[in-house]
């Protein structure tokens, strides 16, 4: 990496990433006073400095959903990611109660040619649906 361009603490950022993604430091606090950088500057700069590596990863979006427990509408709701591009990663869906199933659903979403907000509202249309949103990513 090219680092001569960029400032200090943007180099300062990843390595705080980086020893906290090897475990050579247990917290925020112990990595960013290794590399010499404060806690409030690693705080306002992590979600937008990342390794080039991070980035070719794409983004990993965790959904949450409450669903009828009705025979088809998990299978509904997943062609609704295929449909969209999204890549799913892992699905869990608790025993139905009530009537309704909780399922927590994490995609990746960098080859979506379209939006999360599409996926969101085609998701939250469908007929069984409850509930359906995105929690992190």
């Amino acid at each position: 990496m090219e680092t001569s361009v960029l400032p200090e603490v943007f180099i300062k950022v990843t390595e705080v990433k980086e020893l906290l993604e090897t475990g050579e430091a247990r917290t925020v606090a112990e990595a960013a006073e290794r590399v010499g950088l404060s806690r409030s500057a690693f705080y306002k700069y992590k979600d937008s400095v990342m390794p080039f590596r991070e980035m070719k990863r794409g983004s990993i979006v965790t959904f949450q959903a409450l669903l009828r427990d009705k025979k088809g509408v998990l299978s509904s709701l997943l062609a609704i990611f295929a449909d969209t591009g999204a890549n799913i990663l892992t699905i869990n869906q608790s025993i139905p109660t009530n009537g309704t199933a909780p399922v927590t659903i994490s995609a990746t979403t960098d080859n979506m040619p379209l939006g999360t907000d599409e996926l969101i509202t085609r998701a939250r249309g469908l007929e069984g649906v409850l509930r359906f949103d995105a929690l992190a990513g």
